[in-house]
């Protein structure tokens, strides 16, 4: 399964940064899209800090964390053999790798990186790709604690399932 937290991950990570980057060429010079009026609409913004731009003089920080929550999630992700469980972690993994890379190569420079913001949420905050599967992935992985899900699938009545055969599915 590790396989597939990487994959989606991936999907996560090049899904955000391709919007990013469309969101900087079309949106630049203050320009507003209107999806579904005051609702949702796309503009540009450049934060520095957290949600809510908290936290906007202490970039670096949050630097740090993106960097230690990308570690910690892939060392969890190489025990995951559930499917849930791995759809979860991709998604949290790629949030974090793509806010990582934001923090470490934008301006206006190393570890002080602004996330590209675009989609307004009826003017309550601005987000991106990375934010929803950031959201969606932390989500699932509390309704999997919530509902006992263990990380590893357990198998189905009669059969058996060892790590050894876990490793050589490719999981």
């Amino acid at each position: 399964m590790f396989r597939a937290v990487v994959l989606i991950a991936a999907v996560v990570l090049a899904a955000d940064q391709l919007t990013k980057y469309w969101a900087e060429s079309a949106l630049s010079g203050g320009q507003t899209i209107t999806i579904l009026g005051d609702l949702l609409q796309l503009r540009l913004l450049y934060n520095p800090g957290a949600a809510f731009s908290i936290g906007s003089a202490y970039t670096w920080i949050f630097a740090v964390f993106a960097a230690a929550a990308v570690v910690a999630v892939t060392v969890v992700a190489w025990r995951v053999t559930s499917r849930a469980w791995a759809v979860a972690l991709g998604l949290v993994l790629g949030g974090a790798a793509t806010h990582l890379l934001d923090r470490l190569f934008r301006e206006p420079g190393f570890a002080r990186g602004h996330v590209v913001d675009f989609i307004d949420y009826a003017g309550f905050f601005v987000g991106n790709v990375a934010d929803i599967a950031l959201v969606v992935g932390v989500g699932i992985v509390m309704l999997l604690n919530v509902r006992g899900v263990p990380l590893r699938a357990t198998a189905g009545p009669g059969e058996t399932r060892s790590d050894e055969q876990v490793s050589s599915s490719g999981a």
